[in-house]
């Protein structure tokens, strides 16, 4: 089962990676959207959330405190899904349906992310295949 917990990190990390690069490489450009939804210092919650998916990602690929990254992107998503995603305040129908698939990828990646920091936490180093245990 090792194995398979490991494919399921694989699996789970890229898009994080894959957003945090572009977050930090293009965070002028990024800013614009979180000014929009009236995020105070966007250019900096770019940075910081490129930050947080970035860290949150190796955590878990790597398996280095993965019950920390994976509390860390949990941490990140659900708020996010919330306050950047709100549909229910679109009035236009195609905002509304685009920032609604946002809303529920947002929310079912922060479940998958929770119930991963609940697996490391029980599993512990049975888990396999990680370069330290969890943290919890």
């Amino acid at each position: 089962m090792d194995f398979l917990v490991l494919i399921g990190r694989i699996l789970f990390v890229p898009m994080f990676l894959a957003s945090a690069l572009g977050h930090l490489a293009r965070s002028t450009a990024m800013a614009g959207y979180p000014a929009a939804k009236g995020v105070p210092a966007p250019r900096a919650a770019v940075l910081g959330s490129g930050a947080v998916m970035l860290l949150g990602g190796l955590s878990v690929l790597l398996g280095v405190w993965p019950d920390l990254g994976a509390l860390l992107l949990a941490a990140f998503l659900l708020p996010t899904a919330v306050l950047m995603h709100a549909y229910w305040k679109e009035t236009d129908a195609g905002a509304r349906q685009n920032e609604m698939i946002h809303f529920q990828k947002n929310v079912a990646l922060g479940g998958a992310a929770l119930m991963l920091t609940g697996l490391f936490a029980i599993a512990g180093d049975e888990t396999g295949l990680m370069w330290t245990g969890p943290l919890f």
